[in-house]
């Protein structure tokens, strides 16, 4: 019999190995992916210091990180569709664009979690 906690521990380090790939190709593709993560060397420890209290600190690191989550599903996205191929499309334009804004809006969630929190009693 199969030691089931031992094939889900597996399964685990497996996906960890993949989540690792991801993040190195992330870094080593896409320009946007590595300006953001240099922003949030910068932005999440000043988060941790300017936040008054748990609940700051965990809305200023959240919202930055937010951003990284959804830079990456951007890469994704723009990376299948790519991968799909290279005529233009109405949908693939659509997709890319979509994704693109989905950035912009988590940039927008930052700035305002971030002026809220430094800025409003």
């Amino acid at each position: 019999m199969v030691d089931s906690s031992s094939h889900s521990l597996a399964r685990i380090f497996r996906a960890t190995g993949y989540s690792w790939q991801g993040l190195c190709a992330a870094w080593r593709h896409e320009a946007a992916f590595r300006e953001e993560t240099y922003l949030a060397v910068i932005l999440i420890p000043l988060g941790l210091y300017v936040g008054d209290d748990g609940v700051q600190k965990a809305m200023l690191v959240a919202s930055v990180l937010l951003v990284l989550v959804v830079e990456m599903i951007n890469s994704a996205i723009e990376a299948s569709v790519d991968r799909h191929g290279s005529e233009r499309h109405e949908l693939s334009g659509r997709a890319k664009d979509m994704a693109s804004t989905a950035v912009v809006l988590a940039f927008v969630l930052a700035l305002v979690v971030w002026l809220l929190v430094l800025f409003v009693d």
